[in-house]
């Protein structure tokens, strides 16, 4: 029999060498204590000094669900009201695959030339089920996101009906106290959403395809009664003329609709995100549109009835978490729920109930 103990393993395993800590402890020491030394100030006169860091993590807070997280946001927000409103603020929605990130870079790189800086508020589509989202603007804007002057910022939607319009409108408020003269919102596509993007822009663009069927088919008329511009993108190469035809048909649409309260009526342009050509003249309509409604005053009154909506809005959300965080309804919640999902109770007289429990607490 062989004595295994008389032989000696090949496989030797070296005990390597120690590895240094390329942060020293005072470092690491020093990053902690900034973490929990910034305080409300020190997030405003970052906002103010436009540190895109600090901006980032102001906005962080506003999109926190947490109680704390809230306070502290709430008191950033209120400080930074007075910087804010100093931008162009521009909604842009269209259709699954019309080109919108495209059709943003596009534009985008074009106002830039102009000596202009750019945020753009990304509203990303998140899974019902997993709650997680994409957020692939970044790597959709190739060019942009490189760019100095330009701020991305994408957003999960977290299947709210309104995308993200609650947290959105206060993250408005930071980008413009950190020195952005424009804002872009990229909504998810034509839907629910586009009613509360709506309230918190001051130009709202629709962006269309052609040859793509009946385009009037895919369109609501909400939607295209609140456009102040629609283009056509994609009008390039052999879909040339059908953007043309495309054109025409939105243009006898809109005649039917009631004139705009603007006074400014909406026009129907081509472009193409791919060449860039038609993209000044998109640009050169907004201004327009602006001008005419700086000018008509229409634009102020505009955003003084968004700020009025937006304070319903919020005390509308704010009863609805209060009630339904309410510790004393929680059970009786799921217990009328079960009724009503068997049958023993209607959704109307639960509601009553559970109503009347909350305005007696």
């Amino acid at each position: 029999m062989i004595d295994k103990g008389q032989y000696k393993s090949a496989l030797n395993i070296s005990s390597g060498v120690e590895q240094p800590n390329y942060i020293s402890e005072e470092a690491i020491k020093k990053i902690k204590n900034i973490k929990k030394k910034i305080s409300v100030n020190d997030y405003i006169t970052g906002i103010l000094n436009e540190n895109i860091s600090i901006l980032s993590q102001a906005i962080t807070l506003i999109e926190s669900s947490l109680p704390q997280h809230q306070v502290i946001a709430q008191q950033i927000i209120e400080k930074c009201q007075e910087y804010s409103g100093n931008s162009v603020r521009i909604g842009i929605t269209g259709v699954p695959g019309v080109g919108k990130s495209t059709f943003i870079e596009a534009l985008g790189l074009y106002i830039l030339q102009k000596g202009k800086k750019l945020a753009i508020l990304a509203i990303d589509p998140s899974s019902e089920k997993s709650k997680g989202s994409i957020l692939g603007d970044k790597v959709r804007m190739e060019k942009l996101s490189t760019e100095a002057n330009v701020y991305i910022r994408p957003t999960p939607s977290s299947g709210s009906l309104g995308g993200v319009a609650n947290k959105t409108r206060d993250t408005i408020i930071l980008c413009e106290a950190a020195g952005f003269d424009t804002i872009f919102i990229e909504t998810v596509g034509v839907g629910q959403s586009e009613v509360a993007v709506n309230s918190m822009v001051d130009f709202f663009l629709l962006l269309m395809l052609s040859g793509a069927g009946d385009e009037l088919q895919g369109i609501k008329r909400g939607i295209m009664e609140m456009a102040d511009s629609i283009v056509i993108n994609k009008a390039d190469g052999f879909n040339i003329n059908k953007a043309e035809l495309a054109k025409v048909q939105y243009q006898n649409a809109l005649h039917f609709f009631l004139p705009p309260d603007s006074g400014f009526f909406p026009k129907v342009l081509t472009c193409s995100a791919i060449d860039g050509s038609g993209i000044d003249i998109v640009w050169d309509n907004i201004l327009d549109y602006l001008t005419f409604t700086k000018k008509n005053n229409y634009f102020f009154e505009k955003r003084k009835k968004q700020a009025k909506y937006w304070m319903y809005e919020t005390i509308n959300q704010r009863l609805k978490d209060n009630f339904f965080n309410n510790k004393a309804l929680k059970k009786q919640i799921e217990s009328l729920e079960k009724k009503v999902t068997e049958g023993k109770i209607s959704s109307y007289n639960a509601a009553k109930i559970l109503l009347n429990e909350y305005f007696k607490v």
